[in-house]
């Protein structure tokens, strides 16, 4: 949480960040720091699975985009390029379903689970 706080006190509005990682990796944990980075409560944020796109506003927006249960030929029915360029952040678990649509100037985040409270966190394309 505290890494997603860091990142997210650097986040500017249009920033798309694309986060990688197995289930159960921290990605919605990471997200819960970027929130409280963005004057957002944590405990707004969950697991947007079922949700797909869920909103949230505090100093700027945030758009949670989960695709676990989306198909990548289904990523381009999600209206996911309306929030481009938008006066927010989008954040996007399972990123890799959307890799060849989104610009290629998005910071990267790869967790890797090392353990039960144990985590490698790889960040590209923004220093924190």
């Amino acid at each position: 949480m505290d890494i997603g706080q860091r990142l997210g006190e650097r986040l500017r509005p249009g920033d798309v960040v694309c986060l990688y990682g197995e289930l159960g990796s921290g990605k919605t944990t990471l997200i819960k720091g970027i929130a409280r980075a963005l004057g957002i409560g944590e405990r707004d944020i969950s697991s947007a699975s079922f949700v797909i796109i869920a909103e949230h506003h505090g100093r700027m927006p945030l758009y949670h985009v989960d695709l676990y249960r989306i198909s990548p030929q289904e990523v381009h029915d999600l209206g996911l390029y309306d929030y481009l360029g938008e006066d927010g952040v989008i954040v996007i678990e399972w990123a890799e379903k959307v890799e060849p649509l989104f610009p290629c100037d998005r910071i990267r985040v790869r967790i890797h689970h090392k353990g039960e409270h144990s985590r490698e966190i790889e960040v590209e394309g923004i220093e924190i």
